[in-house]
Parts: structure tokens; sequence; C-alpha cells
């Protein structure tokens, strides 16, 4: 059926002209043999209707027409994108939408406003700036997938269903061409979102439902013991390039990430009983407390820059491009042939650093300040000497409790 096959008329409902002379607008949607009939929500000046709309250029003449041509635009714009999916639409099934759009119903952009000034009232407190943005950027994407691909301002949460989800995931691989790790963050974002409009009864069934994006095969993103020896032992032309290695070898044995290290004092370091020197902090993505005791090479690279930063910061850092750009130079000189990122070091600490050497995933999590272990779980990565390593200590173990008489 074609969009020519739609019709929206308005007319008025004279037998409820009320004692100013205005009458109930009301709109008649005809889509093939099928018809509906509905309110506009609005009343018009008997005196000012002529065939369908108001007469003249008044300011209410104005403005009841731009009323009725939105209304009509809407039902249109409704029935294209519902056609787009489905063979057979209604009259009586754009009503419903259009109704639920124009007078009331809670809608997706709408709520996905809502939720992000909600959200940005937590920054600082348990959120953080970084996920505000994010959550602006995913809104600003749907408002223009809503304007570009289905040409609507807004869509009722009643219209949510899997296809409008798989579209909205083809317009950000094909439209914006966005990388499949943002895509699948994104649309993370976009769950989180309605997840919260199902938990207020807003929505009952679930879009997402069996939704999974293409996710990229992960790449080893942790240094091996023998890329860490090379970094630590190359002799470097650039003296600048010493400050990078230092920088990422300190996150590398403690698993303080960039923006971490950057807010470090020396009223973050506690010295216990024993001797051992801690770093104490929060973490500054998630609130999360951490706790590590720094072993002997970060308390060397503290020595090293001791009293050469303003305000009592515990390193001179640099910013995060001009540190990933020394990182690109770093590995070049060290005949690392990949691609090294400063959250790198994060990964190698929780991989190589902690767990590959015997320290229990919980005593792990903690030190990176995470708030559940399952999301230790991501930044570590199993080692063939991590296995080699546990299979001997249970060989051995074995050996010890049984034997086998010969």
């Amino acid at each position: 059926m074609n969009q020519e096959d739609v019709k929206v008329t308005f007319y008025l409902k004279r037998n409820e002209t009320n004692t100013e002379g205005r009458c109930p607008v009301m709109g008649r949607l005809a889509i093939g043999r099928s018809e509906s009939v509905f309110s506009a929500k609005m009343l018009a000046p008997l005196s000012l209707w002529m065939s369908g709309r108001a007469k003249g250029k008044s300011t209410e003449a104005v403005e009841i027409n731009r009323q009725l041509d939105e209304l009509r635009a809407s039902a249109i714009s409704i029935y294209r994108e519902q056609s787009a999916v489905r063979e057979r639409v209604t009259a009586e099934e754009v009503k419903c939408l259009l109704l639920g759009m124009a007078f009331g119903q809670e809608t997706l952009f709408d709520y996905f406003r809502s939720f992000i000034e909600h959200f940005e009232q937590r920054v600082g407190v348990n959120r953080t700036i970084k996920s505000a943005r994010t959550y602006r950027c995913v809104c600003g994407l749907i408002e223009r997938f809503l304007s570009e691909r289905l040409r609507l301002s807004d869509i009722p949460f009643s219209a949510l269903d899997r296809s409008f989800i798989d579209r909205f995931d083809l317009y950000l691989r094909t439209e914006r061409q966005l990388a499949p790790n943002t895509i699948v963050l994104y649309m993370s974002r976009l769950h989180t979102v309605i997840n919260k409009a199902i938990a207020a009864g807003i929505i009952t069934a679930d879009p997402f439902s069996s939704y999974e994006p293409p996710r990229p095969e992960h790449k080893r993103r942790h240094l091996t013991r023998e890329e860490l020896r090379q970094l630590m032992t190359t002799p470097l032309s650039v003296p600048r390039l010493y400050l990078v290695r230092d920088l990422f070898l300190f996150s590398c044995y403690t698993g303080i990430s960039y923006g971490d290290m950057c807010r470090l004092t020396a009223a973050n370091l506690e010295t216990a009983d024993d001797g051992t020197v801690w770093v104490k902090a929060a973490r500054e993505k998630t609130g999360v407390s951490f706790e590590i005791p720094l072993l002997d090479l970060p308390l060397h690279i503290i020595d090293k820059y001791r009293d050469t930063t303003p305000d009592g910061k515990l390193l001179p850092m640099y910013g995060n491009s001009e540190l990933n750009r020394g990182l690109k130079q770093l590995a070049a000189a060290c005949g690392i042939d990949r691609k090294l990122t400063f959250h790198m070091a994060r990964h190698t600490y929780a991989t190589e650093i902690t767990l590959s050497h015997g320290v229990p995933m919980e005593t792990v999590s903690r030190m990176l300040g995470h708030s559940r272990v399952d999301t230790t779980q991501i930044y570590a990565q199993v080692t063939d000497n991590k296995i080699d390593t546990d299979t001997q200590s249970l060989d051995k173990r074995i050996a010890e409790r049984f034997t086998i008489a010969i």
C-alpha cells in the first residue's frame, strides 16, 4: 500500500458546541478499507472552520492548522514505519500509536532525556561525567535515527519492538559507521534506559529479548613477561620516553588507571607497621575504594620523581593523548610489534603481575577497585604460564596425598 492510500481528514463535532461557539475537532483516519475516528484533543471556533481546516491568517487559525498538520504528518510517519516491517497495518493500529504519542503516553526520547537529567544529578556522587556524556551521545543518536530513518520526533514505548532495536543497530553500523565495541557500549546504554522503564511499569515486554550484538574477537590486551622485560631493559634515545615508560610501568605494577594516577598525591601513601608502603584511594570512575601494596618497581619510580611535581602530586603525568603517542614510539623503540595503550597496563597487572602468580581473583578485584568480581574477570586472562604453574602445583599435591602400589 502506498503512502497516498493513507487519508487523514478533520471535522467538527458540531453537536457538542460550547457556549463560546467552539467545537471539538475530530480526526478520521483511513488506510485502504480500514477506517478509525479519533479526537484531536482540541477545540476550534465554528466561525473559523471551513473544509477541514481553520480559515484565515489569524494567530488562532495558524496555530490550529499547525497542530492539525502535525497530527496528519505523525499519522503518516507511523504508518510508514509500521508498514516497513509488517504487510498489513490497520487504521485502528495507527490511531492507537498516534494517540499514545500525541496525548501523554510515555515516549522513548522524552523518557531518555529525563533519565539523563536524573543521572547528571548524581555525577560526582556515584556517577561520572564520562558516563553521562555517553548517555547523551546515545540519546542524540536515537534522535537522529528517529528523524532520519523513521521521520519521527519521538516514538511511544508501546511501539518499541525487536525490529526497532535491530534497525537502530543497523543504523549505527551503516549510517554512523561506528566500531563494533562502540555499538556494544551504546546498545548497552539504551538497554539500561529501557530496563528502567520496564522496572517503572511503563513497558512490559523487553524489545532487547534475544538480541545479541556481534562482538569482535578479543585481542590480547596485556603485555607478556617478555614484552615487560623488553620495556624495562631497552635503552631509549629520546629522554622524554623514559617518563612515558616509567608511568606505564607504574600502572603495570599497580593496576592504577590513568585517571586515578593523575589524582594521586603523597597523602594517598600509607606505611604499615611492617614497612610496606600502600596506595589507598578511591576510583574516580565508580567511587569504589582500592588499596594496593607497592612493589619495589613502583616505589623506585615514586622516589625517582619525588618533589618534581606541583600541588603534591605523586607523579608528573602527561596528557592522555600525548602519553599514548609516546607509547607508540616506546613500542617501536623496544621492538614490540603491536599498539600499546595506557589501559593495557591495568590488564597487565591483573593478568601477568597478580593472577599469573597465584593472587586470588577476589584480592585482585579489591586492589583494582572493582565493585564486582565478574568485572575483574574481564581484565583477567589465563596465560599458558599460569596453566602450567597450576598444573604442576596440583600434580605435586596429588603426589603427596596418593601413592600407587607397584
